[in-house]
Formats: C-alpha cells, structure tokens, sequence
C-alpha cells in the first residue's frame, strides 16, 4: 500500500512539473517577456521625438533666431549702420580732406584789372587784378599781354617764378610788373600802345584760362619795345615790380 501511495505522489509531482514545464514555453509569456524587452525600443523614438523639438527650438527658434534675428537683421543693422557711418565719414573726409582742391581761374569775368606805369623802376608799369567774385579763384603763370594787334607775345621773367599758384579770396588782389622798354635804349621795334589785353591761363602753360581783361590805358598811350617782358602773377606789388 505504501508502495502505492508513493508511486501516486511520484506520478503526480511529474505531471506537476510537466505542467510548469508547459507553462513556462507557452507563447504568451514570451509574448509578455518581449514587451518588456521592446519597452526601450518603444522609448528611443519618444525620446528622439522628445529631443527634436529642443533642437528645433534651438536650431530653428533659438540659433535661428540669433543669426537671422539678431545675428541676421541685428548684423545686417549693425553692419548697415557701420557701413553707413564709415561711409559718412569717409565721404566726409574723403570731401573735406582727401579731395583735391577745386580750381577757379581768375580771369576777366570775375576781377577787375588795371594797368598803370610806375615812376619806379623807369620803363615799367603793374598790373593789377582784384578778385570781384564771391569765392576763391586761382591766377596761374603770368599775364598774357598784347599791345593793340601786336603779333608776338611778351615772354615771362623766369626769375620771378613763385613757389605756388596766387589764390586769391574775394576782396584781395594779386600783381604782375611790366618791363616796357630798355632803359639803355638796347630795345628795337618801338611802338606806342593804346590798348592792352590781359589774357590769363588755366592748369597748364598756354591754355585758356576764360574771358581777357581790358583795362585801360593812359591817353598817350604806352612806350614799349622789343625788351618787353612781364612776370610771373605776385602777391606782393614789392615782388611784382622788383624784377
């Protein structure tokens, strides 16, 4: 009997197992263990979607706001506002100190012009030219004479060069000295003006400088020679007729 009983217990603790045994294979609780296991699966794309919006904010909201919001219109303003104060200044200072100097000829249309002789150096008359303009105007080389239809044109002092164009400012006067004749009658060809024409000259030598000038003449007219000679335009009337 107590053989019995124990093959009993025996049969029944293997049928216990085979059933936990069964159990343990069945595909449910595979299926159970692979939902867990695909928890992480199921968590990386909420977590990618949960990082994209960050980078969004940031990539589109935040770094695109600081380099098309303020590093773009902000750079852009900044940059024009630079720009357009550089420019300014440079235009500025381009127009106030690196531009050149505007030139302004003097000539008949803006002076007034007279000629008279002097007693002082004998044989020699000064011309002078008073800017009647209201800005600046510039007197280059010298004078340009011609007595009535005289055919020849007085050559220039070279000696009495200066060192840089007579500018003069409205009100002011510039100066040229006449040599008329040689004083040991050396001259030839003499003659006796009664008209002169003044001409003047622009940036380069022979050029026109604008309108002539005619100023007028004592009644008895002026002696001149072959000696005539004039100088160079003068600030001083001292260093116009010291030649």
């Amino acid at each position: 009997m107590r053989t019995s009983r124990l093959q009993l217990l025996a049969a029944a603790g293997v049928a216990v197992a085979s059933l936990a045994l069964t159990a343990c294979q069945d595909g449910t609780g595979t299926r159970d263990e692979g939902a867990s296991a695909s928890q992480p699966v199921a968590s990386a794309p909420s977590g990618a979607s949960s990082q994209a919006p960050e980078e969004s904010p940031s990539g589109s909201g935040g770094n695109g706001s600081t380099a098309n919001g303020s590093g773009g219109s902000g750079g852009d303003a900044s940059g024009s506002g630079d720009s357009g104060s550089k420019g300014s200044s440079a235009g500025t200072s381009g127009g106030s100190e690196d531009a050149p100097a505007t030139f302004n000829p003097c000539n008949g249309a803006n002076t007034s012009v007279t000629a008279a002789p002097v007693s002082r150096p004998v044989n020699h008359m000064l011309i002078t030219v008073k800017n009647t303009g209201s800005k600046n105007c510039d007197l280059t080389y010298y004078p340009v004479l011609r007595f009535d239809e005289m055919q020849w044109v007085p050559q220039p002092i070279e000696d009495s060069k200066p060192q840089a164009v007579v500018t003069l400012g409205p009100g002011e006067s510039a100066y040229a000295g006449v040599l008329l004749s040689a004083a040991d009658g050396s001259g030839s060809g003499g003659a006796t003006g009664k008209k002169l024409t003044v001409g003047f000259q622009a940036r380069t030598p022979n050029s026109d400088g604008g309108p002539a000038a005619i100023p007028s003449l004592p009644a008895k007219g002026v002696y001149y020679d072959s000696s005539l000679t004039v100088t160079y335009w003068q600030s001083s009337m001292d260093d116009a007729l010291a030649y």
